[in-house]
């Protein structure tokens, strides 16, 4: 773990992800297509058009939960993690809450301290940049405060809902699992999608089953979270060219790591985040819908609204 940390904060350093913002890059910022004040990207495609289509996919009226069940074991990009503690308040030693409530109550509650980047989950529009820049031309010093996101938060999100489409890139190569590094090109996809009888629209939700999550986390947790099979930087390209809603996996990271030879590691994320307001979900849980064959259906997401937070663990609901 130690040494993926290192090696891929080292590739970060290389290939220019600093903190510090770059006047050139600011010069060079074009305001988003939805003008310069938008904080939302791509959920601008969230139309009552585009929802009432998405209904019209429920035909069996199957329903599958697309996050993973998580744990205080779940291995996570370093150093996040997570701690759950149950509690019974004003219990201890024996004590009564009966003059309180008037009848003999007990109750749980619980506590967590977490990363919300952990597991399956959403990457806003505030979480990676370049040089000191994020979406829509904002300053990464101007908004993001110790205390919160000042713009770009989870917040502002609205309901995520359209169609989904899922692509079977493991099914594509011809194995049940995908290797670490081994990258998907935009080639691939359309190969994919062309044999799968899949149409990748705008403002689609489009989700890749690598076989990676399923055959990795609860067999080998180290091995999982120490590379992952994956988009290509020219594949993000790709996708944003489409201009989709959210592009997500059933790997941790959605990208190739180690990245394919000449990638910079996570590069995606700026594409895809950065220049075109496109949400990444990562961790899906894509297995049923491989087994089943469903490459399309209505797609359904409902964040936590925690007001300046850059990430969200999510459960996004799969309907057909």
């Amino acid at each position: 773990m130690k040494a993926f940390l290192k090696t891929t904060m080292a590739i970060l350093l290389a290939g220019g992800f600093t903190l510090t913002a770059g006047a050139a890059l600011a010069a060079e910022c074009k305001p988003s297509k939805w003008g310069k004040d938008d904080e939302i990207g791509a959920a601008n495609y969230v139309k009552p058009d585009q929802v009432m289509m998405a209904a019209k996919l429920i035909k069996k009226g199957e329903t599958h939960p697309l996050g993973i069940v998580i744990d205080p074991n779940m291995p996570a990009f370093p150093p996040r993690k997570m701690m759950l503690q149950v509690v019974q308040p004003n219990q201890q030693y024996g004590r009564s809450l009966d003059k309180d409530f008037g009848w003999p109550v007990v109750y749980n509650d619980d506590v967590t301290q977490l990363w919300w980047g952990t597991g399956p989950q959403i990457d806003g529009l505030g979480h990676l940049g370049e040089e000191g820049m994020y979406y829509n031309c904002n300053d990464g010093k101007e908004f993001a405060a110790l205390t919160g996101l000042k713009k770009l938060g989870i917040h502002t999100i609205p309901p995520l809902v359209g169609r989904g489409v899922m692509v079977d890139m493991a099914k594509h190569f011809g194995v049940a699992s995908m290797a670490a590094g081994q990258g998907i090109g935009s080639a691939d996809i359309q190969a994919a999608a062309k044999a799968q009888g899949v149409e990748i629209r705008q403002g689609d939700i489009v989700l890749f089953h690598t076989g990676w999550t399923d055959a990795k986390l609860a067999e080998d947790p180290k091995a999982w979270v120490s590379g992952e099979p994956g988009l290509n930087n020219e594949a993000a390209v790709y996708l944003a060219s489409l201009d989709v809603m959210a592009v997500g996996a059933d790997t941790w990271g959605v990208e190739a790591v180690p990245p394919v030879e000449g990638d910079k590691v996570f590069y995606g994320h700026v594409t895809l985040l950065k220049e075109n307001g496109i949400y990444i979900l990562e961790t899906m849980n894509t297995g049923r819908l491989a087994r089943e064959s469903v490459h399309e259906f209505m797609f359904v997401l409902g964040q936590a609204r925690l007001k300046g937070a850059v990430q969200m663990i999510i459960n996004p609901v799969a309907m057909w």
